[in-house]
């Protein structure tokens, strides 16, 4: 009996996405940036979020991460112009930039959702301007795919950068203060099937 439930449990995972042994890590508890390195800006929490308030850098996970999903709310606070990013896989950020060389998940006015780098990384989900959105950005191996506000966008193959820090970028002088909030890592295992 016993070895029955285990081979329909082998069956169903066979079948059905088994995305992680974990649940999500909640990268932000909606008080403090404990989780995370503020480098290059400040940043604060405001109302529950993530506040960037000035300057040109990184809120950059202390942990480095491989194969993840990384799920989190974002909303502009300039209503003519703003821009921003989420960066991840990367190791370091070269001396006399703010910010990594790849990859970004843009949040430029006109840009939100697109990958830096890949043609066919274009978001084409609308995203509600002055309004929270939440994005979705799966990596796994040399994949990475993104969900813009639960609908799917995009997916790539070529991501060579096997592990690194992800980021929330602060561009605030050229592209406006932003909030985040409900920032969330889950860690997907190498054997189970995409998400």
């Amino acid at each position: 009996m016993l070895s029955r439930f285990f081979s329909l449990a082998l069956i169903v995972c066979g079948l059905v996405p088994c995305a992680s042994a974990e649940g999500p890590d909640v990268l932000f508890d909606g008080k403090t940036l404990d989780r995370f390195d503020v480098i290059g800006c400040e940043a604060t929490v405001k109302d529950g979020a993530i506040f960037l308030q000035a300057g040109n850098g990184l809120i950059q996970t202390k942990n480095r991460y491989q194969d993840f999903v990384f799920d989190f709310e974002w909303k502009a606070l300039d209503e003519k112009m703003w821009d921003s990013g989420v960066y991840f896989r990367y190791d370091s950020v070269p001396a006399g930039r703010p910010w990594p060389a790849n990859y970004q998940v843009n949040l430029r006015k006109g840009q939100e959702g697109n990958l830096g780098g890949f043609d066919s990384g274009t978001n084409s989900v609308a995203t509600k301007p002055g309004q929270w959105n939440r994005f979705e950005l799966t990596v796994r191996g040399d994949n990475a795919s993104l969900k813009v506000n639960g609908k799917p966008s995009w997916s790539v193959d070529g991501i060579t950068q096997p592990e690194g820090y992800i980021a929330l970028q602060a561009e605030v002088p050229g592209g406006g203060q932003f909030l985040f909030r409900k920032v969330r890592v889950t860690k997907l295992d190498a054997e189970s099937g995409g998400q």
